[in-house]
């Protein structure tokens, strides 16, 4: 098994992820949201060795990351709602899911054979100084193994990936913690996972609500799978304290016992950012996890999601 390059976030570091993208190799770099699994999404090889690494189901589609707007226009298709989003959100943790440009030149792997993609415009100096480098569209799920909890470090992503992947991109901690916000825009604007950009914000941009996600079997967005962010540990939510045997992740002030708290300040900027270096740390206690009660509104609703998923029996 071939070692993973860890490389500086330096245009040395940056030179060297954009040869080996280039190649067809995969390489994991850091968003503001979580740190991303890279490859060139118009080589089809290449996109098959994220599903490969990751063990990721192919019916799950990718998000295709790119520096702008103009480069976004490439591959999608952008009507009016999809261009007030991506102007007043881009860049940041927001993915726009448009109808896919017939001459995209995307592999058919990125868009699990549908008639839509995903786009995002990453925030950071180093995810845009790295796409502006490549200057070509990179599919990137979070790097990690399919299910398991999202990595916010360069260390995350080598405890799951090390020898499977070419290299990371190690830029420091995530900003924002949780996965992006992804809107569908291929018809009239709906919620298709709730992410880092909160919703009421998005509507506020729009001028009106957002519809719901379509009820279906095949996701057509990332992060639609019953259980995902998973730890090896069973997860209880909306816990009050920890019953014998159990690690208790808190929220707020008068968690006594936590051994683990999100926010102590209940700030949920800060909650969404610790969540999944919390669960992690909480799963090395080998031992069920409990987590408080968190607000449903706000980044509450991503956090929210992503812990019922982590909890889904499998």
């Amino acid at each position: 098994m071939k070692e993973t390059e860890r490389l500086k976030p330096d245009p040395e570091g940056i030179a060297r992820a954009c040869t080996l993208l280039e190649a067809g190799e995969l390489v994991a770099f850091p968003t503001e949201t979580v740190y991303g699994l890279g490859a060139d999404a118009r080589q089809g090889a290449a996109v098959a060795r994220i599903f490969e690494a990751k063990g990721r189901p192919r019916f799950n589609p990718l998000i295709v990351h790119v520096a702008d707007l103009e480069m976004a226009r490439r591959y999608g298709a952008f009507g009016t709602d999809a261009l007030a989003l991506a102007d007043a959100f881009w860049p940041g943790p927001l993915t726009l899911v448009v109808p896919i440009r017939p001459e995209a030149g995307l592999s058919e792997l990125v868009s699990a054979g549908l008639d839509t993609v995903g786009i995002r415009v990453p925030r950071g100096e180093v995810a845009q100084a790295l796409l502006r480098r490549f200057d070509g569209p990179v599919a990137a799920p979070s790097a990690n193994i399919s299910g398991k909890i999202s990595p916010t470090r360069a260390e995350h992503v080598l405890d799951g990936l090390d020898g499977r992947i070419a290299a990371v991109l190690d830029g420091g901690p995530a900003e924002v913690g949780v996965e992006s916000t992804i809107i569908g825009c291929f018809d009239h604007p709906r919620m298709l996972r709730p992410g880092g950009l909160p919703a009421e914000i998005a509507e506020q941009a729009l001028g009106r609500p957002l519809a719901h996600a379509p009820v279906g079997d095949t996701p057509n967005a990332p992060g639609q799978l019953s259980s995902h962010y998973a730890p090896d540990a069973a997860v209880r939510l909306d816990a009050r304290g920890a019953r014998a045997g159990e690690t208790f992740i808190g929220f707020g002030p008068g968690c006594e016992g936590a051994a683990l708290n999100l926010s102590r300040s209940a700030d949920l900027v800060e909650a969404a950012a610790n969540l999944f270096e919390c669960l992690r740390e909480a799963d090395k206690f080998d031992k069920p996890i409990a987590i408080a009660p968190i607000p449903h509104h706000g980044l509450g609703v991503a956090i929210n999601d992503r812990l019922k998923r982590a909890a889904h029996p499998r």
